[in-house]
């Protein structure tokens, strides 16, 4: 049995930097995604521009999620993909993690699940997922792909209407399908879309899908818009009518913390859940004055690491040493300055 001093539950913004600063305070840490990949949301929105991230000027989500996860790897966690937490178990002192791939042991548990495990909702048309390869599209990886492009987003919410804005000034037509009487989105947006003369139809859907003749790409949309079918021309179609969200997360009845709203958990201080031993951070935590902002995933994953150091530890320091005085940081440091020099 191998055991460690903190797992982390979820490998997205907030599990990724717990992984870091869990490194940064010697305690040997595990974190363990359900996807193929790390990040989390930030799969969903790699194409877009962040702002309000502290000192980084605007940055591609793509490129941010890079950094976390080069920045998470600092110290060598231990990463399991592809592997679902269904069950949180406690054994003496410590956690008996149960997944669908085998026992997973840890002194100390960090949730960092977010909303959960993300599925998008898929559009309900038979033979719909054979044109996923091609040009029928759930997310957007590479907006370039769309240049000169006659697209179709069906959806009405902030995220279609972002994806649709953001295509302005590459596709050459859009076309935004929405099932109820009005756009949800923010308000400037959807103005953006009629200023620019965007064909917004409401109280339509998309009712069936025409091939090319190979059989390999949509190459027409049928729409039905209160019993009136028109038909569209189309390089691609973003699907953007939200997302199914797992949290089946289950502990045993003697360890399972308190939640707020049956879904987040409730901190107590500090992001420790009402378990000793067991912390939540990012979206899945609840407490007064949370920022809910990817700013704010990061105090949250420096404040569980900090209780997770002293529920192990209760002499050690309240936080880690700071990078500029770090001895953790000496030799790094003189690689990169050297990698500075080299590079002017």
């Amino acid at each position: 049995m191998e055991l460690y001093d903190v797992t982390i539950i979820g490998g997205g913004a907030s599990g990724l930097y717990s992984a870091f600063y869990s490194g940064l305070r010697d305690l040997k840490t595990k974190v363990i995604e359900y996807h193929p990949y790390l990040g989390g949301k930030l799969n969903v929105f790699l194409e877009k521009i962040l702002w309000d991230v502290g000192a980084q000027t605007p940055i591609m989500a793509e490129q941010l999620l890079k950094n976390l996860v080069t920045q998470a790897m600092t110290f060598s966690p231990t990463i399991c993909l592809n592997t679902k937490v269904n069950f949180i178990d406690k054994i003496d002192e410590y956690f008996v993690i149960s997944t669908e791939a085998g026992e997973h042991y840890s002194k100390t548990v960090i949730i960092a699940i977010g909303g959960g495990i993300v599925q998008p909702i898929k559009l309900e048309i038979d033979g719909a997922e054979k044109f996923e390869m091609t040009n029928l599209h759930y997310t957007i990886k590479h907006i370039e792909r769309f240049k000169n492009k006659e697209i179709i987003v069906s959806g009405g919410g902030n995220v279609a209407i972002d994806w649709a804005v953001e295509l302005l000034p590459v596709a050459k037509k859009i076309t935004v399908v929405y099932r109820g009487d009005e756009l949800k989105a923010h308000e400037a947006f959807v103005n953006k879309l009629k200023a620019n003369h965007i064909e917004i139809l409401v109280n339509a859907t998309i009712k069936s899908l025409k091939s090319n003749h190979e059989r390999t790409s949509i190459e027409k949309v049928i729409i039905d818009q209160n019993g009136v079918e028109l038909e569209r021309d189309v390089d691609d179609i973003i699907i953007c009518h939200g997302y199914n969200r797992d949290i089946s997360l289950d502990f045993a009845e003697s360890i399972s913390p308190e939640r707020k709203s049956g879904t987040l958990f409730q901190s107590i201080g500090q992001c420790k859940t009402t378990i000793p031993g067991i912390f939540a951070v990012g979206d899945i935590v609840a407490y007064e004055d949370k920022v809910n902002l990817l700013v704010g995933t990061f105090q949250d994953a420096v404040l569980a690491v900090n209780s997770a150091k002293k529920y192990l530890q209760p002499d050690a320091n309240p936080y880690a040493m700071v990078s500029s005085h770090n001895e953790k940081f000496i030799e790094r440091n003189q690689k990169v300055f050297n990698g500075n020099l080299v590079k002017k």
